[in-house]
């Protein structure tokens, strides 16, 4: 009789998957925090579709996209995937972190890990 093993990061996420009522206690205190960011694989024609969208649609409520700018907690490091994750994030919390917030025309992901780094603070 073959003996079965499961490794615990496999079991412990059958255990998230299972039940949605655990609180994963996160770095800095978050719990049940999530964040947007861009997936690696997306090309920089998109991310920078979507450092323009965000920027744009956050204006509206009086946000800006200054943070990403030269001089700007957030600029370094001078990536399009830096800044479009920051841009992308702070459109999906100001909309109240709904998934399809984050969807960008399959080019964002949400996140339970803080993508904060140093002076940039992801809110």
């Amino acid at each position: 009789m073959a003996k079965s093993t499961v490794s615990l990061p496999v079991f412990c996420l059958l255990l998230l998957s299972f039940d949605s009522g655990i609180l994963l206690k996160l770095a800095k205190g978050q719990q049940g925090k999530t964040w947007c960011v861009a997936k690696p694989s997306t090309d920089d024609a998109a991310l920078a579709s979507n450092i323009n969208s965000a920027c744009n649609d956050l204006g509206s409520l009086g946000w800006n996209c200054s943070q990403i700018q030269p001089n700007g907690a957030c600029f370094e490091p001078d990536t399009l995937i830096n800044h479009a994750s920051f841009a992308m994030n702070s459109y999906y919390q100001a909309f109240g972190r709904q998934e399809h917030n984050c969807y960008f025309l399959s080019s964002g992901l949400v996140t339970i890990s803080d993508p904060s780094y140093g002076n940039c603070q992801y809110v």
